[in-house]
């Protein structure tokens, strides 16, 4: 209750805080600790979907930070006001204000020792970050500090340590349940599930984070750990499990992850995943399929576009309506077209040998040696011959809780690019099969890598 009370009154701050006067009123009313409780408080409220505090947010950070700045000496000593600097540090906090308000206050060996490490944590330098934070436990810290702690330290373990980390992450929710920590740990337990190929704690993460935080405005992030999870884990998660984690989302979000799911699965050869999951993008739920959207009919296409029913895909690609499709997709609707033609294409007939022409009689000649680097025919070999060789081209492809992010799940595609003809070898192609048919298909299979360059990310 009394943090509620204290997030109404810091609205009502917030409301008046129009010109200088009222901000100044608002920051010196509030004690430091009071502000970032404050913020903790919007943060989760952002974390469990109400975007409408994301502006509040901003002008809470800039009172806080400013606050933080202009405390004394005396204003440190309260624990709760340094407690609440070094949280304000690991939310994303300016690095120069935390460096600035530590130098000038008081507190015990252990507080300085997280400020030390929090500070190198903010300016980028995570060696000396784990240095400085590594012997300090966060759950015999106030919970509050704990689990921030928790999160930058699984975070920065994360790469050379993985089960350590995944630990830290745990203590951090279990620490901070409900809030942007927990919402944050969740999101990058399922990538690091990937990276230790656990494929039921994969299972786990996705499941509560689903349930808890889809509509976080960093769920695209998931999103993108969750696409690759099934991906990479193909063989240890069944359909079924998959389908009970995409049961929960709401029946957009739901097709747009199979239709990516579909997409990642055609281009690497898993016929199987890209079935089940273009047939989940076609079907739908409560009633309402997806058979007319264009997006849908597209994907499940490309999921099999070198079968032996190209001539139906053919049909069902030439139904697509191109006017209801965003730039990008009309792009890939041009690669998945020219792949089919590449596929049903006569192969090419193999150059027939030319005869050796007849020379003419001429008289007799006296006898010439023939050089030993000479062909059968007398001929000295051709130098600096040079083959045709194509142009290489290429394409090139985010605090401790709230990691940069892009836009949130959409259904939309990637950016507008160029279809590359469905003959053109890829850049780092070798010489193509003899046999006719199975030149056609490698052609075919380096045009799916070509599709996947020319959309960079997967489909939003």
């Amino acid at each position: 209750m009394k943090r509620a009370a204290v997030t109404r009154r810091l609205i009502g701050l917030l409301l008046l805080a129009g010109g200088h006067a009222s901000t100044g009123f608002a920051q010196e009313a509030l004690q430091p600790y009071q502000l970032v409780r404050s913020l903790q408080l919007i943060q989760d409220r952002i974390a469990a979907g109400d975007h409408a505090a994301l502006p509040m947010q901003a002008k809470l950070l800039e009172m806080t930070d400013a606050r933080l700045r202009a405390a004394n000496a005396e204003d440190y000593k309260d624990p709760k006001n340094f407690r609440a600097l070094l949280v304000y540090g690991m939310s994303g906090g300016n690095p120069v204000t935390v460096e600035a308000a530590t130098s000038r206050a008081t507190a015990d060996p252990q507080s300085l020792a997280i400020a030390k490490g929090v500070i190198e944590y903010l300016n980028g330098r995570p060696g000396k970050a784990i240095e400085a934070l590594r012997p300090i436990d966060p759950m015999a810290l106030p919970p509050d500090l704990g689990a921030f702690l928790a999160l930058v330290k699984g975070s920065l373990l994360a790469g050379d340590q993985p089960a350590t980390a995944l630990g830290l992450l745990d203590e951090a929710r279990l620490l901070s349940p409900g809030t942007l920590v927990e919402e944050a740990a969740l999101r990058r337990s399922v990538g690091l599930a990937v990276a230790q190929g656990d494929a039921a704690r994969f299972a786990l993460a996705s499941t509560q984070y689903v349930e808890r935080y889809l509509y976080s405005p960093y769920a695209s992030q998931f999103a993108d750990s969750f696409v690759s999870g099934v991906i990479a884990l193909h063989m240890s998660i069944s359909q079924d499990k998959l389908g009970d984690i995409t049961s929960m989302m709401d029946p957009e979000r739901e097709k747009v992850i199979y239709l990516r799911i579909a997409r990642r699965a055609a281009i690497d050869g898993l016929n199987d995943l890209s079935a089940f999951a273009s047939a989940r993008a076609e079907q739908g739920r409560d009633g309402n399929t997806n058979q007319d959207d264009p997006r849908a009919l597209l994907y499940a296409s490309l999921s099999t576009v070198t079968s032996g029913t190209i001539e139906d895909i053919r049909a069902k690609l030439g139904k697509i309506d191109r006017s209801r499709l965003s730039e990008g997709d009309r792009a890939l609707l041009d690669a998945a077209q020219a792949i089919a033609g590449e596929v049903v294409a006569p192969p090419t007939a193999l150059p027939a040998e030319k005869p050796a022409p007849v020379a003419a009689e001429q008289p007799p000649a006296p006898e010439i040696a023939t050089p030993q680097n000479a062909d059968d025919s007398g001929l000295p070999p051709v130098e600096g011959a040079i083959s045709e060789q194509p142009a290489a081209t290429a394409a090139s492809g985010g605090s401790a809780a709230n990691a940069p992010d892009t836009a949130a799940v959409a259904a939309t595609s990637a950016e507008p690019a160029t279809v590359v003809p469905a003959s053109a070898p890829s850049p780092a192609a070798g010489p193509e099969p003899a046999d006719p048919t199975d030149a056609a298909m490698t052609r075919t299979r380096r045009q799916l890598d070509l599709i996947d360059q020319m959309l960079g990310a997967a489909p939003k």
